[in-house]
């Protein structure tokens, strides 16, 4: 009895192994038909099947076509049988995807990020008036806390200023304004603020040092 044993490391290997190894082995019987007629026959009976162990596809936009590609995929393209869509090719299936083409920016300063320079192009774009000056500040910020992130040490404003000033392509300059950027201090506070993760605090119960007495 152990001899007629089969295990699926020695069987057929399924293309698709969702449908199970009983559809896999009606599809084959179905390639081995001599007429067409009954390839033709036998393949909507198939996809009837296929529909029925996939109800969930039945609400996806062309669930028919999805199906019958499955089925011809699952015959290794080896069905001849009538489709009423465009049968899919072996070619096109194992057809490698063309490469992404992944962005190439080299900042100078790689602290900042590319995210800040994206937004001091977009700022020199902008009318002068405070909208553009509440941006640049905004921008002169975050960049002084990228820099803390970086460097921990403090950071005098001119710094910042200066980079700004180099990465806008002289367009934003913030030198001889009077106004400051929000001290290190602050900065380093608000970030320290929502990094530590505090539990729930157990409320201790008070008792009263004026409870009646029997």
């Amino acid at each position: 009895m152990i001899d007629d044993l089969e295990y699926n490391t020695e069987r057929e290997h399924l293309i698709i192994p969702e449908y199970g190894r009983h559809l896999q082995k009606m599809i084959n019987y179905a390639k081995s038909r001599e007429t067409k007629e009954e390839r033709n026959k036998l393949a909507k009976a198939i996809i009837s099947v296929m529909g029925n162990l996939q109800p969930h596809l039945r609400d996806v936009p062309d669930f028919q076509h999805k199906l019958w590609d499955q089925l011809f995929i699952m015959s290794d393209f080896d069905l001849d049988a009538d489709s009423p869509f465009p049968k899919p090719s072996k070619e096109e299936l194992t057809a490698r995807p063309e490469p992404l083409k992944y962005p190439q920016n080299h900042p100078k300063y790689r602290f900042y990020g590319n995210n800040i320079k994206t937004m001091i192009d977009v700022a020199c774009t902008w009318d002068d008036g405070e909208m553009k000056e509440a941006l640049v500040y905004t921008i002169a910020n975050h960049m002084k806390k990228c820099y803390l992130n970086w460097n921990k040490d403090t950071v005098e404003d001119e710094v910042i200023f200066g980079h700004l000033f180099e990465l806008s392509d002289g367009k934003i300059n913030l030198k001889n304004k009077d106004e400051d950027l929000t001290d290190s201090s602050d900065l380093m506070r608000s970030k320290s603020k929502y990094s530590k993760k505090s539990g729930p605090k157990k409320s201790k119960k008070k008792y009263s040092n004026n409870r009646k007495r029997y």
